[in-house]
């Protein structure tokens, strides 16, 4: 694993977040891999927004320099798989605050299909956090387990 960056702009707490994840398609990589169990280049590319191409190379290098991300090879040898280091699942209540904010402010948001949800991380943020994080380490989409 390569070390952190260490050229930040500043070290102020809220740079530091965006230096490290806060650019659209960064957050979509891990939304991709919490909500929906994604792990390949390929199906990243399959997501709805469109990455293209060098973007997604990119972002995905970015979030493994910055140790979010840690990249293995597939079982089967032909691919890497990309997987959420402790860093990065430690981002799942900060992800899940962001789903709140949507669900209150985007008259259209898909959050209503996953309204179950969006109740419990109102209830208990860290304690559905904490749930999704063992499903993640696993592999798992949580998604599906909590459509409505």
């Amino acid at each position: 694993m390569k070390k952190e960056r260490n050229r930040l702009r500043s070290h102020c707490p809220v740079n530091f977040g965006l230096e490290s994840f806060g650019d659209r398609w960064s957050l979509l990589i891990l939304r991709d891999i919490i909500f929906r169990g994604k792990r390949t280049y390929g199906e990243f590319l399959k997501s709805e927004e469109g990455f293209a191409t060098n973007i997604l190379a990119s972002r995905l290098e970015h979030l493994i320099d910055a140790c979010i991300l840690q990249r293995e090879v597939h079982e089967d040898g032909r691919k890497d798989v990309y997987l959420l280091t402790e860093k990065g699942l430690d981002l799942i209540p900060l992800i899940f605050e962001i789903v709140l904010w949507s669900a209150k402010y985007d008259s259209k948001s898909e959050a209503k299909r996953i309204a179950r949800l969006v109740e419990l991380i109102r209830k208990d943020n860290r304690k559905i956090s904490q749930k999704v994080m063992e499903k993640v380490r696993r592999g798992e989409a949580i998604v599906t387990e909590y459509l409505d």
